[in-house]
């Protein structure tokens, strides 16, 4: 059955009705589905462990979002391999969003396109990132050897420096 299940998940990515075929399709991949779900194209929920997300009625899922329930590599581990995500009902998830393990997004929240979703989302609120930047010094990196946490726990975050705003009069 896990076979047809990852089927499902696939045909998913591209097949058309994103408030039919592609929800219906996800939830016989195994993810919980509200009713009234938007699923844009080429969402990818994760593969091993649907079960372990959760979308909330008359939620979007915009284009090219990605969320994941799990980091590690090889074969599919216990349930004890996944973390929770819930995104709560009434949600708006932008186009090209990555949602971590673990994260819960609240009722009514609004995330803005391009974001790394990497804490709970308070209910209502308008979430994202600000252009980016460099946030932190990796001194071990992520890969086959390296656990994540290992790499969590080796960042040495950069803290930014002020600068004036672009219209503050000159000093002097």
């Amino acid at each position: 059955m896990r076979l047809f299940n990852g089927i499902f998940g696939r045909m998913a990515l591209f097949m058309p009705g994103g408030s039919s075929l592609r929800p219906a399709l996800q939830r016989l991949h195994g993810v919980e589905v509200g009713q009234n779900v938007w699923i844009s194209q080429w969402v990818y929920l994760d593969e091993l462990y649907p079960e372990a997300i959760s979308i909330g009625d008359n939620s979007t899922i915009g284009l090219r979002t990605s969320i994941f329930a799990h980091f590690h590599w090889g074969p599919r581990r216990e349930a004890n391999g996944a973390k929770k995500v819930v995104i709560g009902p009434n949600v708006f998830v932008g186009p090209h969003c990555v949602i971590l393990p673990g994260i819960r997004i609240g009722a009514g929240s609004v995330i803005k396109a391009g974001t790394v979703v990497t804490k709970n989302v308070p209910p209502n609120t308008f979430f994202g990132d600000s252009p980016g930047r460099p946030l932190a010094k990796i001194t071990v990196p992520v890969g086959r050897n390296s656990p994540y946490e290992d790499f969590v726990r080796g960042l040495r975050p950069i803290v930014p420096v002020e600068r004036p705003p672009r219209d503050a009069e000159p000093l002097g």
